[in-house]
């Protein structure tokens, strides 16, 4: 039995605000160890960014994901400091 390769993956440009949403995000992957909890606070993000989602705030309490080094609201601080950039 022979196995296929994946399929290809499309990788986004720098400048396209979902890479930008999840480049924050992996700024912190110290603090969030889980892959799985970093591309669901990133896709949370762009859908805020995009004006469909919550605000970093509610973000971090409601996706549910394990953080490590920080507290919950220095987490978000930092979230909304790095959107703003």
């Amino acid at each position: 039995m022979t196995t296929l390769p994946p399929p290809a993956t499309k990788v986004f440009p720098e400048s396209t605000i979902e890479k930008k949403c999840y480049n924050i995000v992996e700024m912190f992957k110290e603090n969030i160890p889980i892959m799985n909890d970093r591309n669901r606070l990133g896709y949370n993000l762009y859908k805020f960014m995009t004006g469909e989602g919550d605000s970093p705030d509610i973000l971090v309490k409601s996706t549910k994901i394990k953080i490590e080094g920080m507290t919950k609201e220095e987490l978000a601080k930092r979230l909304t400091e790095e959107l703003k950039k």
